[in-house]
């Protein structure tokens, strides 16, 4: 009676952890925000406490998991709405060689080694620090890199708004000031609040409005 007992919690939990994944999102795991992993974390220890637990209710593990996942869907919704928000729990993109300069500063403050940046450029088969134009360090922990015998270099898009909010420290980094994006906006004739996503490539900007 007990082996039936736990292939039916374990049975249970599957088809209850499926479906919550399925309700938090379409994302890899290597993509999944800090809330998300701790959600996730917490779900899995709950699912196997219960199943080895045979003597108390399942619902006493089903409660707290769905308490879980109201909770992720509610800060969600504000990480959707809030960029602020959404940056202090996920964090932005680190740039961490720019322009083929390595930014140690940037390295510090991410606690992100030689040792790191190395072994994740030989993983994309980057023999030298030298061949990196940008390379940009991911929330996620993984290395966007762009060579400097890539046919996109030179182009690559540094985000300068994001959701009617400007990225000052992008602005520092292309040496332009809030009154240059203030006119170009107004020659665009777009306000920043209706500013989807703006980006600065190729010395120009490109702007994506909310109603476009």
């Amino acid at each position: 009676m007990e082996y039936v007992t736990v292939l039916v919690r374990t049975f249970v939990f599957y088809v209850i952890i499926t479906l919550i994944y399925r309700f938090m999102g379409k994302r890899e795991v290597g993509q999944l925000g800090i809330i998300d992993l701790i959600v996730s974390i917490l779900i899995a220890e709950l699912a196997a406490i219960s199943i080895d637990n045979r003597e108390e209710s399942i619902f006493l593990s089903i409660l707290p998991i769905c308490l879980l996942v109201a909770i992720q869907f509610i800060l969600s919704m504000i990480s959707v709405s809030s960029n602020k928000f959404r940056n202090i729990v996920d964090g932005v993109p680190s740039v961490i060689i720019s322009n083929g300069k390595i930014n140690f500063k940037e390295m510090i403050k991410q606690r992100y080694n030689l040792d790191d940046l190395l072994t994740q450029l030989r993983e994309q088969k980057i023999k030298t620090i030298e061949d990196v134009d940008f390379a940009i360090l991911e929330n996620n922990g993984t290395l966007s890199v762009f060579t400097k015998y890539d046919k996109r270099v030179g182009e690559y898009p540094l985000a300068l708004i994001l959701d009617g909010k400007i990225d000052f420290d992008t602005l520092r980094r292309i040496n332009k000031s809030s009154n240059w994006l203030n006119g170009v906006l107004v020659d665009k004739k777009v306000k920043l609040e209706d500013v989807f996503y703006a980006f600065y490539s190729k010395n120009s900007l490109y702007i994506i409005t909310k109603t476009s």
